[in-house]
Formats: C-alpha cells, sequence, structure tokens
C-alpha cells in the first residue's frame, strides 16, 4: 500500500474525523457525579422557578400604591401585621393601609405588590412609617422569573459547571442524562522509548506521549486505556492495535508517522481496517495519519510531544467533542505579537507563544522536539494557510492550552 498519500487541509482533516467519529452514547449519573459531563439532551425546567414571588430584600412587603408621596418629611403609616416565616406558606393577604414584615427570599404575602427596604422603613409600635415610595414589582422576583416551566435550561452538548450542578439542583434534576465518556486506547511505539519510571540509556528518552495524551483524552471528556511502549515491530504493534480497538472507541497511536517507509505504523493501520489521510498541511504536525479499524477511529500522531500536542488540540479535540456531543468552545484571548512570526503560504502553523502580561504574545520559536517551550507557552498562535507569517505588532487569537 503507498504510506504517504496526498496533504489535506487541516479543515479537510477535521471533517474526516468528525465523520468516522462513533455516535454519542447516552448514559444517567447521579447530580452529585454530573461535574464535568456533557448533557447529551436539553435540560427543560418541569415548573416555574422560583414558584412563588420572594423578596430579595429584608423589609416590608406593602401595596406600592399605599406609599406614593411618602417622604421623610411625610411618611406613610401601616398597619403591621407580623412577619413571614421563611419556608412557609403565607395565606394571610395584606389590606390596603398594611404591611408585613418579610426577610429577604421569603414569600410575598396575597395583595402586596412591592418590598420596602427596612433601611427605609420605622417601627412605632404597631405601625411602620415608610420614608420612601415604591413601584408595583420593586424588589422582588416574580414566580418563573428565573426560569419558566417549559424552557429550556442548558442545552445538550453543554459541559457541566459546578454553577451548572447548582442550576440543575434547583430544576430537582436528580439524574442527569449525559454522554458516555468515550475510551480512548494509547498506544507508544518506538525502540528508544522506555517508562517513566526507567533511567533512560543512551539513546533512549522516557515516553512522555502517553501521559500527554492520556491528560488530553481526560480533560475532552474521554476515559484514558493505556497500552503501554509497543517496539517498532509489525507483530507487536499489530497485537496492540488490535486489542486496543476491540476494546475502545478510539486510539491514538503515538510515533512511526513520518514519511519514512519504513515506519510501519500507516501499514499496519490499512492492512487492519483503512487509511483515510497520511499528511496534513500543518506545521508541526505535518505527517499525521487519520484512519479507521473497524468502527474505531485512529491518529496517528507525531512522535515528538510538541508537535503531537499541535495534533491533538486540531485533530482529536474535534474527534472528542463529536464522540461527546460537546459544543467546541475556543479558550482564547486577543493579543499582539512581539514578534514577527515567519510560515509558508498552503499549511497552517501553529506557534508556541507566551502571554507577557501587558496585552503581548511573545512567539517561542524552537525545535519541534524540544520540550522548553511548550512548558513555558500560554497557547498557541494559528497562522492561517492564505498567510506567509503575522508581523509584529499584530492582533492575534491565542488559543489558550
Amino acid at each position: 500500500m503507498k504510506l504517504f498519500l496526498e496533504v489535506v487541509p487541516v479543515g479537510d482533516a477535521v471533517a474526516a474525523i468528525r465523520r468516522i467519529a462513533p455516535p454519542v452514547v447516552a448514559e444517567t449519573v447521579a447530580l452529585k457525579d454530573a461535574y464535568g459531563r456533557v448533557l447529551a439532551r436539553d435540560i427543560i425546567a418541569g415548573e416555574d422557578i422560583p414558584g412563588f414571588t420572594r423578596s430579595v430584600v429584608d423589609g416590608y412587603a406593602v401595596i406600592a400604591a399605599d406609599t406614593t408621596g411618602a417622604g421623610e418629611a411625610m411618611p406613610a403609616m401601616l398597619a403591621n401585621t407580623g412577619r413571614v416565616a421563611m419556608g412557609a406558606p403565607e395565606e394571610q393577604a395584606i389590606a390596603p393601609g398594611e404591611c408585613r414584615y418579610v426577610p429577604t427570599g421569603g414569600i410575598l404575602p396575597p395583595g402586596a405588590d412591592a418590598m420596602v427596604m427596612v433601611e427605609y422603613t420605622e417601627a412605632v409600635g404597631d405601625e411602620v412609617l415608610v420614608h420612601r415610595p415604591v413601584a408595583p414589582g420593586e424588589n422582588l422576583i416574580a414566580r418563573g422569573e428565573d426560569f419558566a416551566g417549559g424552557d429550556v435550561v442548558l442545552e445538550a452538548g453543554r459541559r457541566c459547571s459546578p454553577r451548572d450542578l447548582g442550576v440543575l439542583a434547583v430544576l430537582g434534576v436528580a439524574e442527569v442524562p449525559v454522554a458516555a465518556r468515550p475510551r480512548v486506547g494509547i498506544i507508544s511505539t518506538g525502540n528508544e522509548l522506555v517508562p517513566v519510571t526507567a533511567t533512560p540509556g543512551p539513546a533512549q528518552v522516557r515516553d512522555a506521549n502517553s501521559s500527554l495524551a492520556a491528560g488530553f483524552v481526560t480533560e475532552r471528556g474521554g476515559v484514558p486505556v493505556p497500552y503501554g511502549i509497543v517496539r517498532d515491530e509489525r507483530a507487536a504493534l499489530e497485537e496492540a492495535l488490535a486489542t486496543a480497538t476491540a476494546a475502545c472507541d478510539a486510539v491514538l497511536l503515538s510515533g512511526g508517522s513520518s514519511k519514512d517507509e519504513r515506519d510501519i505504523c500507516a501499514a499496519t493501520i490499512g492492512d487492519a481496517g483503512e487509511v483515510l489521510i497520511h499528511g496534513i498541511a500543518i506545521a508541526p504536525g505535518k505527517p499525521t495519519i487519520i484512519g479507521r479499524v473497524g468502527p474505531a477511529p485512529v491518529i496517528g500522531l507525531p512522535g515528538h510531544p510538541a508537535s503531537a500536542y499541535v495534533v491533538l488540540i486540531a485533530i482529536a479535540g474535534p474527534l472528542l467533542a463529536a464522540m461527546t456531543g460537546e459544543r467546541e468552545v475556543v479558550r482564547s484571548v486577543a493579543a499582539r505579537l512581539t514578534r514577527n512570526i515567519a510560515s509558508a503560504r498552503g499549511r497552517e502553523d501553529y506557534v508556541r507563544v507566551a502571554l507577557d502580561g501587558e496585552g503581548g504574545a511573545v512567539p517561542l520559536f524552537g525545535k519541534s522536539g524540544l520540550l522548553n517551550t511548550l512548558a513555558a507557552s500560554s497557547g498557541l498562535v494559528r497562522v492561517p494557510a492564505s498567510r506567509e507569517g503575522l508581523e509584529v505588532g499584530e492582533e492575534v487569537e491565542v488559543l489558550l492550552w
């Protein structure tokens, strides 16, 4: 088979990986376990929230018309009819000329249509002097003002944040419909690789990509399934790939994706399934593979960790979003380049930058195999394929890690 196919634009590669993404599988989890999970369907309010009109201040429930013209010199005098108990229904109505004390969050008594803050009142025996007029609806949250029954409150594809858990609790959603976490197999290949716990010998390096990929998969809502280090031997890779694709929803395979025909990854993927793309117009990361074995998408990552991370963001990110149904939200900030960035027209370049705290993005140039710029960077600046570089002072979008 042909080991290196025609280089394709990044957009075409993303479209290809989305087409072969397995469908979202829904499951239900307890509210306490829903943090970080992606909603599998819209969450609809089953009732008005709040279910009653409530006060947003400590003060007195009144009929607004009774306070018309009230001031320091001539306050409105109202009969104090007591106090509303928190958490208890209130059935006794307010009549004209009356008021009742209501704490913050308490229910508005029937007949009342506004709240006067306690700071603008004075209790004198069984009477309350009101020194400031209020309008109907003032200092109140009306029934259903937060959410009306039938409203779509949280949309499918949203990753649940702590504030979302609070909203779900208010809505009474104890069991949350979420996308199942896709299982993603992670395989590192290379005779030069040793485990992170080992001391590298001559010409050896510790396996960084397994940890890098596992962290990325976890961050994007998946479950990483490590398959360790596989030597550059066809039989060993065939066995690992067969095991991973049988047990997982997708596989990330790092190393062995260069143009050199001695590499076996593309051939192994192709013989077990199909290679859709081998070569993307992206730098770093040009020799990336996109394939499929059975229903499982397989992404062949570059061996250098810095290059692999770019491909994880550009290609694996859209795959995981498609598998979880998550709406892709780009975390970015605007900044101005402090130096020129050179690029070749016809490919997308992703350049590591550090934010200087003064609105500047400092390009961190270095060889793709080095990790120091990755560790020091805040994110990436994308140079479009249509450009031959970016100029100092130009405003850019920094894609944050």
